[in-house]
């Protein structure tokens, strides 16, 4: 019996040896336009949101943060590249391993972790945070567990007693920072996953009503989340507290954008009107600056990554690929609907980033993480037949070959009426077949 060490080193040594493999199928190229121009506008929006007020102040490198959220931004795109290179399946091999690791810097990030505002969320300063990290390993490890249930999910004993344990206990280390918001985004990405995989609906419907009371009763117990929720019931226009003070300013800035905009770097929301307008606060700046038809743009293109993420999870060869692809779609798509929706007086205020665009290392490198397994999967659809010109008798059609279908060497034409197939091989035999009760040649 091979030792786990052992194990987990062979797993490495597979990946290294498949991580420039020959050959490589091409991925799903609209995809990667969409995200591509997501992370255009990304780097547009912290360049205007940051230069300009650091010039103003002119305190320190007026770059500084363009340049750090660069650097993330390669190192992200190392991670989607290596990403959509190897092959989905090996993350089966090693997701306990990732889960494990995951678990430990949620604990590590409750002793050791840099306080902000009451709540413990980064590791080494503001480099690390363990939550976001969270989200995405969340995913694979249950596409993975799911993926090995099949029908036994439809006992509550094999699949949603042991499921829900096991988001209980992710998401409760994320709520001890505390972190709500992140904790109910994993939550509803899971159970959406675990829907998705082929439970019953009755154990769907239960989960959700049990998981809402759970999430309700923990809220009313933190006045700074009920703070929040208020917000929702607040007019902005006519009384101000901090939360709704900052729902006035995104809104006062997406208003004063118009249909056109004011132009890319001539909002004024960036000028410490906008809180946090590098990250929470970024959807309203863009707002602004381009009006409603760039909100209309960026709504669609995270619709259209919806669509191509949902399309590759339908088209996945095999029940992980298909469960892991739905997962990271609807989480990337859920969280960029609940920034704008904060934004926009829609729900109450998050702190979720902005995918591809807000400024945050860990949030954005997971993203573009998740996006090269989507890649990945993308590369293992199969393949659409090819149309071959067969020489036939009868003036039949060209048929339609798929070379993982039929016999090496052979060819498939039709008959005249009947249509039955007939397979010729390469070789056939010099000696004419004879007929029954005919004479022998002479």
């Amino acid at each position: 019996m091979a030792l786990p060490i052992t194990s987990q080193a062979s797993w490495f040594g597979t990946v290294c040896s498949r991580l420039w493999t020959r050959n490589v199928r091409p991925a799903d190229y609209v995809l990667t336009v969409i995200v591509g121009a997501l992370l255009l506008i990304g780097v547009m929006m912290i360049y205007s949101v940051s230069v300009g007020p650091n010039l103003q102040t002119g305190q320190g490198d007026p770059f500084s943060l363009v340049e750090r959220h660069l650097v993330m931004l390669g190192i992200g795109l190392c991670a989607l590249v290596i990403g959509s290179r190897l092959d989905y399946h090996l993350l089966q091999r090693g997701t306990v391993w990732l889960m494990f690791g995951t678990l430990a810097l949620l604990v590590a990030v409750l002793i050791f972790g840099e306080g902000v505002q009451g709540a413990k969320r980064w590791l080494i300063g503001p480099s690390i945070q363990p939550g976001e990290i969270a989200k995405l390993v969340t995913i694979i490890y249950v596409a993975a567990w799911l993926a090995s249930k099949g029908k036994k999910l439809r006992n509550p004993l094999y699949g949603l007693l042991p499921f829900s344990i096991l988001v209980g206990i992710v998401a409760g280390f994320i709520i001890l920072q505390p972190n709500y918001s992140t904790a109910m985004l994993i939550a509803a990405v899971a159970f959406t996953m675990f829907f998705i995989a082929g439970a019953d609906l009755r154990q769907f419907i239960g989960s959700a009503v049990v998981t809402g009371g759970v999430a309700t009763l923990i809220v009313t117990q933190s006045a700074r989340a009920m703070a929040r929720f208020g917000t929702l019931i607040v007019d902005p226009a006519k009384e101000l507290n901090d939360g709704s003070w900052q729902i006035a300013q995104t809104l006062i800035a997406l208003a004063s954008g118009g249909v056109f905009g004011k132009g890319l770097g001539t909002g004024g929301g960036q000028y410490g009107y906008v809180p946090l307008a590098h990250s929470d606060g970024i959807f309203a700046i863009w707002g602004e600056e381009t009006g409603l038809i760039g909100a209309i743009l960026l709504v669609g293109l995270f619709v259209a990554l919806a669509y191509r993420g949902f399309r590759i999870a339908q088209k996945a060869p095999d029940d992980f690929g298909r469960v892991l692809a739905a997962g990271i779609t609807f989480w990337l798509v859920l969280q960029a609907f609940v920034n704008i929706g904060v934004v926009t007086q829609l729900i109450p205020f998050t702190g979720q980033p902005l995918p591809f665009i807000s400024y945050g290392g860990s949030s954005l490198v997971m993203s573009m993480a998740s996006v090269g397994i989507l890649l990945s999967i993308s590369r293992a659809l199969p393949k659409p037949p090819v149309v071959k010109s067969v020489p036939v008798v009868g003036g039949a059609t060209p048929v339609l070959e798929n070379s993982a279908t039929t016999k090496k060497n052979a060819t498939i034409s039709y008959r005249g009426r009947d249509r039955r197939t007939r397979v010729s091989t390469r070789r056939r035999s010099a000696t004419p077949r004879r007929r029954p009760n005919s004479e022998p040649d002479e």
